[in-house]
């Protein structure tokens, strides 16, 4: 939006609207005093909760005089915003923060912010309330219009969110050899019309956009958009969590980006990398890997195929303990599921992502030994063997169990004989 400095300043001549705001920035010492923080957030959060906009810093709103950001101080300002974004306003702001020179009336150029937000997929609430941009004023919405925007954007789920357009996002900013993998060799259609029909692409206001299954499994890195979709892998030298502060506890420690399927492999392999093995007692001292390979594997394969990706501050967890495994996965469990019928029911929360998946070949290469040519199996008998292999190996059967409603946590547990064993 407003996407040359040209473009920009046009804009800013032309006042504020339904798409700009103008901020003028004050600065005391190593502090911003102006604008002040909850006024620029329920601003931003306005943006985001319509159709997106762009706020200037810099800029006398009143007079549209370019005042500009001292150069020395734009790192102050942008962490400002930076900070605000994610501490105001629930769930948090992703602003792409762009820095311009724009000429002030004597000629010269002076530094400005450029803040655009786009329209969000979430509904967002600032100091101010739910607030939403009408013409070029921030309003709080009506109950009555608020019900309809939690409705629109998925929160009520009359449109499964994994099918929804990604704002601000491009068909190019999908990688083509992640996406021409789901093509087959009697696959005619171009672009446009087979990422529509995989699910990958659905319109937006006349615009082809990202789904958010599109952007999961087929872009180099979806935290551009969904900052959250990512698993956080700690492996810990003990079977508990140390205070903060005392490093030595972790043994290693990762933040597994990719498309899903990437993902995926990257949590086994850190499992396979930092998992104990030990020699069984019996004849012939075997060794005995503290967890079953095929097991994790679809437990990870679960967590990114079923967590909740509308929960838009919470990531899946790993960790891999001396004595166990533990699975966080965001998300109740869909539909009208319960833990004690997960091995026996299938109900997809993200029908677009597991039918992907479904058709994502699993490498030859990797040693993971899943015995799978694919990510997921359409037979839905995950859990099953998630549950039936671990018990073998450990002799303990694994737990599922929901954390507030809101978090499915899975335990699988390391056989005795590992407990303390070698690496």
């Amino acid at each position: 939006m407003f996407d040359t400095a040209a473009a920009l300043l046009e804009k800013i001549q032309l006042g504020e609207d339904s798409f700009l705001e103008l901020k003028e920035v004050r600065i005391a010492g190593k502090r911003v005093t102006a604008p002040h923080r909850n006024s620029l957030v329920d601003e931003l959060a306005a943006f985001a909760n319509a159709k997106g906009g762009v706020c200037v810093l810099g800029v006398d709103d009143a007079t549209r005089e370019i005042l500009g950001i001292p150069r020395d101080k734009l790192d102050l300002v942008t962490d400002y915003v930076r900070q605000t974004c994610l501490d105001s306003v629930t769930p948090p702001l992703t602003p792409v923060i762009e820095r311009l020179l724009l000429p002030t009336t004597t000629g010269d150029e002076v530094a400005v912010l450029k803040v655009e937000i786009g329209r969000s997929l979430w509904v967002h609430r600032s100091p101010g309330g739910y607030m939403h941009r009408v013409g070029d004023e921030k309003r709080e919405m009506a109950p009555d219009f608020l019900a309809r925007l939690f409705q629109q954007r998925s929160q009520a789920r009359i449109i499964r969110f994994d099918e929804q357009p990604v704002p601000n996002a491009t068909l190019d900013d999908l990688n083509e050899a992640l996406w021409q993998r789901f093509a087959t060799a009697r696959t005619r259609d171009n672009r446009d019309d087979l990422l529509r029909k995989l699910g990958m692409a659905r319109m937006d206001d006349d615009v082809l956009r990202p789904s958010v299954a599109g952007i999961l499994l087929a872009s180099d890195d979806p935290r551009h958009w969904l900052p959250n979709a990512f698993i956080q892998a700690v492996a810990y030298r003990g079977t508990e969590i140390r205070p903060v502060g005392d490093q030595a506890y972790q043994l290693d420690a990762a933040d597994l980006t990719g498309p899903l399927d990437q993902q995926v492999l990257s949590a086994c392999h850190f499992v396979s990398k930092n998992m104990r093995v030990a020699a069984s007692k019996s004849v012939g001292r075997e060794d005995v890997p503290q967890f079953d390979m095929t097991a994790v594997f679809e437990a990870i394969v679960n967590a990114v195929a079923h967590r909740d990706y509308a929960m838009q501050d919470a990531k899946i967890r790993l960790r891999v303990f001396a004595d166990r495994m533990e699975l966080y996965s965001p998300g109740a469990i869909p539909n009208t599921m319960t833990v004690d019928s997960l091995p026996y029911r299938q109900a997809a929360r993200n029908e677009t992502i597991t039918s992907l998946l479904a058709k994502c070949r699993v490498p030859d290469e990797g040693g993971l030994g899943t015995g799978r040519s694919t990510m997921m199996d359409k037979r839905g008998e995950g859990v099953s063997i998630i549950l039936q292999n671990s018990e073998m190996l450990s002799g303990r059967v694994p737990e599922y169990s929901l954390v507030d409603d809101s978090e499915l946590r899975l335990v699988i547990y390391a056989p005795a004989e590992t407990d303390g064993g070698e690496d």
